[in-house]
């Protein structure tokens, strides 16, 4: 385990707290913990500090923090902003690990409340308290029978089973993500709200889930990840052990993202490179809080989820081909079953039913339930299929008793994830129903279009563990710099492109010339036609102010180009002084694509890869890619951008070469992943040829950005 995080065994598993403003009022802060704590049986030292108050259901009160034993493991602070920090200092002195502050008005109500955040985050540094929250609704361990909140909990067993462990910035988000778990018959270990995070950050929670033998899937909802390279480790470490860690993390659009500064005073990093590289680290990223339930759901059942298409069985036409449809739209594969799976389908179905993916097994569940999870099984055995939904309806009493029996028992056998459906959204299912279901561990949903999208998330993960296996292991060699950094980090194309030359990329035949005499010189020994470029660290954007002339054919051509071009440069840039012009062949028309990559200060390297033009402009259609990714895994993200079809070719026109182009991302990303001093490689266009092409890919202009 990381030794850069609290250990929060000791705050999580408190065996003494103090509630500092216990109140007689049961609504109030103090009231609701205290209440708590009695209803979920806290067989800790509880002592309670009131200024008003001698007792407080049959408990004696002391007057000031001053008069608490020795040692508390935990403060819970239910008392005003104006007497924390005394309150704090007053703790230390009595020598207690931790407190918990629900109070909000700090960083996330702006400069006024982050300037009090911070006197409060040095105040317990100084005084060496573990401070949770402010602006949060503290921890419910379910486990240990800890209920550490306001909120009026309902009695609970402490759980015995592996479960959910969930930790989220948001108060609300983290009880509404325990109620819906316990809800389902989910199991939940520990249920932490973070809030602006002083002291206790999700890293913190996350790496206690890690080590908690009990927890065995981690849901995290954050607005920001503080630290980054933390998590990532973190991640690793669960995925080492064999725990899914879920994430729902907003800011995918502007506005989240600037809500997310307003809610949590949390400062929005780079997103996308966020989720590129949790993903990486097979962290199951969704997109919504039914996501981020559902997917939870399927993993605690089943944390290793095999790689394979989905399966999905009805009794109804009509759902089978809105299951098509859906899955397309999800890119989630429904695959074709194997031979000698549909033989042992036919043998079971009646005649005049298809043995296929999806499976409409028309009526005969009414006559021969037992059937329907045979037949669940059997799909469930083809290599090809990774995971099956079974969609059914709820249906009258006696056919509810029949799925209790039959095929909640069968669903249960699975050891591929397998997920019940019963539709008819809110209609009743009977106690006996939904007892069969939670005991089996059978996920249960009521919407097969929630239950397809959850799937596909638990194929992803599935995927994402296995390309987990193959990224690159060794270090690869940095290549020396171009040259001295610029002032503005910027390398002059010239100086770029020889750079990537050395790393294996293929740039067109050419060389600077400092006068029109070296121009022509260069031109004859490459050949014509040529392209003429200016070059210069200050002018990264040459075409925009003439610096680029194409097709140049002869010699004549050449002498008159290179005074044009220093005339356009002259006229729109008098101050600036060229290095001189580079002379290049004209590379042959191709597919045009952009490979790019950045170092995000403070989540690492990554390579973005799509077409060029104006299909990234107009459509974004672009993949960000781990910049240690095999290339056999970069080939099937290029299969994913949206114009895929171009790459394979359209109309005619032969596909490009796909492990070319997986060869310059990887290349750039080792030299990315060597080189901490480049910030930035921007190759705009790469243009890429049909495969047995030479060459298959060429780079046509390259920006290489360092710090000095």
């Amino acid at each position: 385990m990381n030794a850069n995080h609290l250990n929060l065994q000791r705050v999580m598993t408190a065996r003494s707290i103090a509630i500092v403003g216990a109140s007689a009022d049961p609504r109030s802060f103090g009231g609701f913990v205290q209440g708590n704590l009695e209803r979920f049986g806290y067989d800790g030292a509880l002592h309670l500090v009131s200024r008003g108050s001698v007792e407080i259901n049959g408990r004696g009160c002391v007057k000031s923090v001053d008069e608490l034993p020795e040692g508390i493991d935990l403060a819970v602070l239910a008392i005003p902003e104006a007497g924390v920090l005394e309150a704090v200092k007053s703790l230390a002195a009595r020598g207690c690990h931790a407190a918990v502050l629900f109070a909000s008005g700090y960083a996330e109500a702006g400069e006024e409340g982050q300037a009090k955040q911070e006197t409060l985050a040095r105040a317990a540094r100084d005084a060496g308290i573990v401070l949770v929250g402010p602006n949060c609704m503290g921890f419910t361990n379910l486990a240990a029978g800890v209920p550490v909140t306001f909120e009026p909990l309902a009695v609970r067993e402490r759980e015995r089973r592996p479960g959910v462990g969930v930790v989220a910035q948001s108060g609300f988000m983290a009880a509404t993500l325990r109620d819906a778990f316990l809800g389902n018959g989910v199991p939940v270990t520990s249920v932490f709200s973070t809030g602006n995070e002083v002291s206790v950050s999700v890293e913190d929670v996350l790496a206690h889930y890690v080590g908690d033998a009990q927890t065995r899937v981690i849901t995290v909802y954050a607005e920001q990840i503080r630290r980054p390279g933390l998590f990532l480790r973190l991640a690793a470490e669960a995925r080492a052990k064999g725990k899914p860690v879920v994430l729902l993390m907003p800011g995918r659009s502007e506005r989240a993202r600037e809500a997310a500064q307003s809610h949590t005073g949390a400062l929005a990093g780079d997103h996308a490179t966020a989720i590129a590289l949790l993903r990486r680290e097979a962290v199951v990223v969704v997109e919504s809080l039914d996501e981020l339930l559902d997917t939870t759901a399927i993993l605690l059942r089943y944390p290793q989820p095999p790689v394979g298409g989905a399966a999905f069985m009805t009794g109804s036409g009509a759902m089978k081909n809105l299951a098509l449809d859906f899955a397309d739209d999800l890119g989630l594969e429904l695959p074709e079953l194997e031979p000698a799976t549909v033989d042992k389908l036919r043998a079971m179905l009646p005649p005049y039913a298809v043995a296929e993916n999806p499976l409409d097994y028309t009526t005969i569940g009414v006559r021969q339930p037992g059937l329907i999870g045979e037949l669940l099984l059997t799909m469930l055995d083809d290599a090809r299929i990774g995971s099956i939904v079974l969609a059914i309806p709820v249906g009258p009493v006696v056919a509810q008793k029949d799925k209790a029996e039959h095929i909640v028992p069968a669903i249960a056998k699975a050891r591929k994830p397998a997920v019940l459906v019963l539709t008819g959204d809110a209609s009743p299912i009977e106690p006996f129903f939904i007892e069969a279901i939670h005991a089996s561990g059978v996920p249960l949903f009521r919407s097969a279009d929630r239950a397809l999208r959850a799937l596909r998330r638990v194929a992803a993960y599935g995927e994402a563990l296995q390309r987990a296996a193959r990224v690159a292991q060794a270090q690869p060699r940095a290549l020396p710099l171009p040259g001295p950094v610029p002032a503005n980090g910027i390398f002059p194309e010239y100086q770029g492109k020889a750079w990537l030359a050395r790393a294996g990329l293929t740039v067109p035949r050419g060389a600077l010339a400092r006068s029109a005499d070296e121009a022509v010189d260069i031109a004859k020994d490459i050949g014509f036609p040529v392209v003429l470029k200016a070059q210069a660290s200050e002018l990264p954007h040459k075409s925009d102010v003439g610096g680029v002339l194409v097709g140049l054919a002869d010699e004549a051509a050449v002498r008159e180009g290179w005074r044009r071009l220093f005339d356009n440069v002259g006229r729109h840039r008098p101050e600036l002084q060229l290095d001189g012009a580079l002379v290049e062949a004209m590379g042959p028309r191709g597919l045009e694509l952009v490979v790019g990559a950045k170092r995000d200060p403070e989540w690492g390297p990554v390579v973005l890869v799509g077409l060029g033009g104006i299909w990234i402009e107009a459509l974004k259609d672009v993949r960000l890619i781990p910049a240690d990714m095999a290339e056999d895994d970069i080939v099937v993200e290029l299969g994913r951008l949206k114009a895929a079809a171009v790459l394979r070719g359209t109309r005619g026109e032969a596909g490009v070469d796909l492990k070319a182009i997986a060869r310059v991302v990887a290349r750039v990303g080792e030299q990315m992943r060597a080189n901490p001093q480049i910030s930035e490689i921007d190759i705009n266009p790469l243009v890429a040829y049909p495969a047995g092409t030479t060459p298959s890919v060429l780079a046509l202009d390259a920006l290489v950005v360092a710090t000095a």
